[in-house]
């Protein structure tokens, strides 16, 4: 009976989706949050060129291309910033091919508010300041440039302003110290940069998290009921888990 009521409460603390990845809401400083996190044993990819060559820009339409390996999605998000046609803004490796080139100059926006990062997929997993991975590119099967960085080294981003009124839904990934786990992290309600990169520096205690994108920022977590719609998107990240 113990057992039971024990499991159900757990239940309520978290939701597994079909390969392992857990996606839970989470409260840090008053503020709510949905962290999705995933573990390097899991099918974690990055979708932005469909097979007919055009950017897949929807969770269906990724799924629509899964079903012909008789798999979904078990989680995803957007996953880095995109221009209008929807092309990748920076880096952008899928299954091992070039997509896109990493940009590592300043400029305008927060993509250019550097020091900004790439988020590799590999054996494990990691998120590297751009500058230090055009330097010495690792091998990642999958790879997103997005920025700024929230976390360095354990140290917030130097140009966030604590109190900053610029607040936005936001998302982005932060990586353990081993680089067996990544966690995907979106806002329930509007917060600034500041406030979200101490959910991965203090509440998660990732060394290293990147920011990818705010007020376009979108979930898909079936298993919570979450399937968020809106225009296309550029490049996304999820796992992928056996249909049915």
């Amino acid at each position: 009976m113990r057992r039971a009521a024990l499991v159900a409460c757990l239940g309520l603390m978290a939701t597994p989706a079909l390969a392992g990845t857990v996606c839970r809401d989470q409260s840090h400083e008053g503020r709510d949050y949905t962290v999705c996190e995933v573990s390097a044993a899991e099918d974690l990819r990055l979708f932005q060129t469909a097979p007919d060559g055009e950017p897949f820009g929807t969770f269906d339409r990724i799924n629509e291309a899964l079903a012909s390996e008789g798999a979904t999605l078990g989680f995803a998000m957007n996953a880095g910033m995109y221009h209008p046609d929807r092309a990748p803004v920076g880096l952008m490796i899928e299954n091992g091919e070039e997509r896109a080139r990493i940009v590592t100059s300043d400029g305008p926006g927060n993509f250019g508010l550097l020091p900004n990062g790439v988020f590799c997929i590999g054996d494990r997993f990691a998120v590297i300041e751009s500058r230090a991975f055009k330097a010495a590119p690792p091998r990642c099967r999958f790879a997103t440039q997005s920025g700024p960085m929230l976390v360095i080294d354990g140290a917030l981003h130097p140009r966030f302003i604590p109190d900053s009124p610029s607040r936005y839904i936001r998302n982005g990934v932060g990586v353990s110290a081993d680089g067996r786990r990544a966690y995907f992290v979106i806002s329930q309600g509007r917060v600034n940069f500041a406030e979200f990169a101490r959910v991965f520096r203090d509440a998660l205690r990732t060394p290293q998290a990147l920011y990818f994108d705010g007020n376009v920022s979108r979930l898909f977590a079936p298993d919570m009921g979450r399937r968020d719609l809106g225009f296309p998107m550029g490049p996304i990240v999820g796992t992928v888990v056996p249909a049915g």
